[in-house]
């Protein structure tokens, strides 16, 4: 749901993090923000960065910089602590932010191996062809996406959903690039204000929620703020997509192959077994994603088994049966591989500088000089550059005594901030890698300008309002 320029965390869709054991090994650390060691790890970070913007340019993936970026920040922090008589210090704190990698890891591979079977069995293909097939203009896709990927968002989180519309959008708009590119902004766009309202939309609402500090119901208050988020930059934008309507390359819509709705199905399951295992017996999603990979996994072995596709071509008889080749672990081995180690650096690497000590110093500041509502719009903002994950972790950390609607507030910038920039958010990440080509982080930073005007006037909504 992934990749070009990813500024930091951006899908960090890292499940769940636990505060307690968070809290725990910051006892143990030492600030090092005025170490040498602090400026060289901000140094090493910076670099890589730089790096991973200038992807198209250098034809460098974006999982090598930050990758050695990771490996070198954490080699500086624990020779210090080894050189101090702390040596289990660095590795109890380098152990907490891995769980959280491989929680999003297997996660994302789920998710991947789901949206790559569904890709096989031709069922985006088909709704291609349906929306080709009913006429809708570019215009029409651009706000039937954008809305799917807002409501669904709140369900299957915004990374889930971005991934399923933008193999709708590939599928559709393939000889339109500008289409393609507007419309995977505007799908980011949707499924972060989507995922706002939600506390299963995003990482972070489920980080408040289950916290406690904001009660399931209590969410639903930013469903007019997530609207106005979406809608208004959409409504821009609209004016300057492509004219027509995408080319049918058929008069036929393509058929779905056996097994292919099931596997609709099975994913609603597994999504629905995620929710489940955290609402229910508490415990975290990706437990419930990797029991509904175990769906997916018996379903191939049933097609393998007995499943028959029908193919015609002009080489083979009409109606010519041959033995189904649905292979679940070609379905993995096709997942973005880059993207999931781009995480990995990420999240190690702005994890070895939460330890160092800057995110802690970075959030004392913002609530103890700005105030709460500008420390916590300027809380989105970050989203955007650092990822909302460690960005929201640092303020539940500091649990800064604010009322029930800075606490909202902070909730939706933190969801919705992450438009601002491709790489701000897992969504954003995630259709990167998918629309390869398509969708860059300079595409989507020229229609910045509307997507701020957008979380200006939630703001402005949200405080109105609530």
């Amino acid at each position: 749901m992934k990749p070009l320029v990813y500024i930091l965390i951006a899908l960090l869709a890292v499940l769940f993090p636990s505060l307690a054991f968070a809290s725990e090994a910051s006892h143990q650390s030492i600030d090092l923000t005025s170490h040498w060691i602090g400026y060289t790890a901000i140094a090493i970070f910076v670099l890589a960065y730089s790096l991973v913007i200038l992807e198209e340019q250098l034809h460098l993936r974006k999982s090598k910089p930050v990758l050695l970026a990771a490996g070198l920040i954490w080699i500086l922090i624990a020779a210090y602590y080894v050189a101090n008589g702390m040596p289990h210090a660095a590795e109890v704190a380098i152990r907490h932010n891995f769980l959280e990698y491989a929680e999003l890891f297997f996660f994302l591979l789920v998710a991947m191996t789901y949206i790559n079977a569904l890709l096989e069995r031709d069922v985006f293909n088909s709704l291609r062809d349906w929306l080709v097939q009913k006429g809708f203009s570019y215009q029409a896709l651009f706000w039937i996406t954008g809305i799917l990927a807002f409501f669904i968002s709140p369900i299957a989180d915004n990374l889930t959903t971005a991934l399923i519309m933008c193999a709708v959008v590939l599928a559709v708009g393939k000889d339109e690039p500008k289409f393609v590119a507007m419309s995977c902004v505007n799908i980011v766009v949707g499924a972060n204000a989507g995922g706002a309202f939600s506390p299963f939309g995003d990482i972070t609402t489920l980080m408040v929620w289950q916290k406690g500090i904001v009660q399931f119901t209590e969410f639903f208050q930013l469903f007019l703020p997530s609207v106005v988020n979406f809608v208004i930059p959409a409504f821009i934008m609209q004016f300057f997509l492509p004219k027509g309507s995408p080319k049918s390359e058929s008069n036929e819509i393509t058929s779905i192959k056996k097994g292919g709705l099931i596997i609709v199905g099975l994913f609603m399951l597994t999504i629905l077994t995620a929710v489940s295992f955290h609402n229910f017996l508490h415990l975290p999603p990706v437990f419930g994603m990797m029991l509904g990979l175990g769906y997916l996994k018996f379903f191939g072995y049933y097609l393998r088994k007995v499943g028959h596709a029908t193919i015609d071509h002009s080489d083979l008889p009409t109606g010519h049966n041959i033995k189904d080749n649905f292979d679940i672990f070609d379905k993995i081995a096709k997942a973005e591989w880059d993207t999931l180690f781009f995480f990995y650096g990420v999240i190690l690497a702005v994890g070895g500088l939460g330890f160092i000590g800057y995110l802690g110093m970075a959030s004392e500041f913002m609530y103890g000089e700005l105030g709460a509502t500008n420390a916590n719009i300027l809380v989105g903002i970050l989203s955007a550059i650092v990822d909302n994950i460690p960005v929201m972790f640092a303020v539940l950390t500091m649990q800064p005594d604010m009322s029930q609607t800075q606490w909202l507030l902070v909730t939706l910038t933190a969801g919705v901030g992450g438009s601002l920039l491709s790489v701000g958010s897992a969504a954003g990440v995630a259709l990167m890698g998918q629309a390869r080509g398509y969708y860059t982080f300079f595409s989507h930073l020229k229609w910045t300008p509307v997507i701020a005007l957008g979380y200006a006037a939630s703001i402005y909504v949200h405080l109105l309002i609530n």
